[in-house]
């Protein structure tokens, strides 16, 4: 999956450059001035050490981490060096940004292969050659309590409680175990050990990444420069995408169901989506607005070229052109797609159990839900046939061979008897 990205070290930046690095899809730069004096001047000759901080909690990524990714790659088309740190220590805290509940603690093992994985996608889209793969456990390990305690005393309870997520969770009467408090000093810590000059995370990491910034001045280093990165909303275009809320697009995802979920989305959201994940130009962006406002311009259409856009992203030309005529001939020509998985079926089965087993639903209530909406429909001829809709939970399907199940807009599975 995907094609591998040549990076241009550009060491004298433009102007253009510059402003584009700072802008496309940031939302914020701490002291940027800072930031653009340096990247203008040099760093007395060294490439900027560029930091992101993962933790590895689970295996699969969406392609709302690649809009961080992708800025990355910005950084080393410019000759600078990615400082990819796995979070080995802090994935077995678990990240309080942004919860308001703790998170379950992960075994080292589990840690492992999640990370071995979350790299595999990484470089999908950062250049390997241009990036640095680094470990807590490389200095955390050797952490002594006193260490420990040391570190503790640069912050205090009421700074850790400015915290937008722990102070919902003291003033709701949710527990904060003191673990979580040591999870933003170990994430600060890791600049210092890395003598990063530059960090950057989604929005809802900002408080992670100042801590970074406020501790390096006291070991002697000059603080780190800050860029944040506007999160995308998923599918149902209101929420942060992510996996626990099932409105998310995996970075792995085949082409065509990458591309008919891309076109699944709400039109306010392809400026984002653009400015995100392609390299459309801010000109073209707005006539694309300015033609549609005015009537000469068919919404349809621009999602259907965002949607190739960053189907070719994560794939490459032909896959987003193939999806594009898959996705035009299975919904306005009405045809079944080409590329539907067989489900053995012996004998007739209820329709919640074949919802649940074949994984077009999560749970026996998700797919009770479903067929109260309206949601599942099964093709008992196949493509020859004209589909039944299914509402009553206690359907018993048929075993028809070639029949075909659709659960939802693009879930399909054709029943081998």
């Amino acid at each position: 999956m995907g094609r591998r990205r040549a990076v241009i070290a550009k060491p004298q930046p433009t102007s253009k450059d510059i402003d584009y690095l700072l802008t496309r899809s940031v939302a914020q730069v701490e002291k940027e001035a800072d930031l653009r004096r340096l990247l203008v001047e040099g760093n007395k000759g060294e490439p900027l050490r560029v930091k992101l901080g993962v933790d590895p909690t689970n295996p699969d990524l969406t392609i709302g981490h690649a809009v961080v990714f992708r800025k990355l790659r910005q950084f080393q088309r410019m000759g600078h060096k990615v400082i990819v740190l796995i979070g080995d220590w802090t994935a077995r805290l678990g990240d309080p940004s942004g919860r308001v509940e703790a998170r379950v603690p992960l075994t080292p093992e589990q840690v492992n292969f999640n990370a071995h994985s979350y790299l595999d996608q990484f470089f999908k889209i950062v250049d390997k050659e241009q990036t640095e793969v680094r470990k807590q456990s490389e200095w955390f390990d050797k952490f002594t309590l006193a260490d420990s305690i040391k570190l503790q005393g640069y912050k205090t309870v009421a700074q850790m409680l400015e915290r937008d997520d722990f102070s919902k969770r003291y003033k709701g009467g949710t527990e904060i175990y003191l673990s979580e408090f040591m999870y933003p000093l170990l994430q600060g810590y890791d600049s210092v050990a890395l003598h990063a000059d530059v960090e950057i995370g989604g929005t809802d990491q900002t408080f992670n990444l100042l801590v970074g910034r406020e501790l390096q001045p006291i070991f002697g280093q000059v603080p780190q420069q800050i860029l944040t990165v506007n999160l995308i909303v998923g599918l149902d275009g209101v929420k942060k995408m992510g996996k626990s809320l099932d409105n998310y697009i995996a970075i792995t995802a085949p082409a065509n169901d990458m591309y008919g979920k891309l076109m699944s989305l709400p039109d306010q959201t392809m400026r984002t989506y653009f400015e995100a994940l392609t390299d459309i130009g801010a000109a073209e962006l707005n006539e694309f607005e300015q033609k549609m406002a005015e009537g000469t311009l068919n919404p349809r259409d621009v999602k259907r070229r965002m949607a190739r856009e960053i189907v070719a992203e994560f794939h490459d030309a032909n896959a987003a052109q193939e999806a594009e005529e898959a996705f035009i001939r299975q919904f306005s020509q009405r045809q079944l797609p080409t590329d539907i998985p067989d489900y053995p079926m012996r004998e007739p089965k209820n329709i919640v159990e074949v919802l649940v087993d074949a994984k077009m639903e999560t749970s026996n209530n998700r797919a009770r839900t479903l067929i109260k909406e309206g949601g599942v429909s099964w093709f008992p001829k196949g493509e020859s046939g004209e589909p039944e809709r299914i509402t009553d939970f206690n359907f018993v399907l048929p075993a028809v061979d070639g029949a075909v199940l659709k659960a939802g807009k693009r879930r399909y599975i054709r029943i081998k008897a």
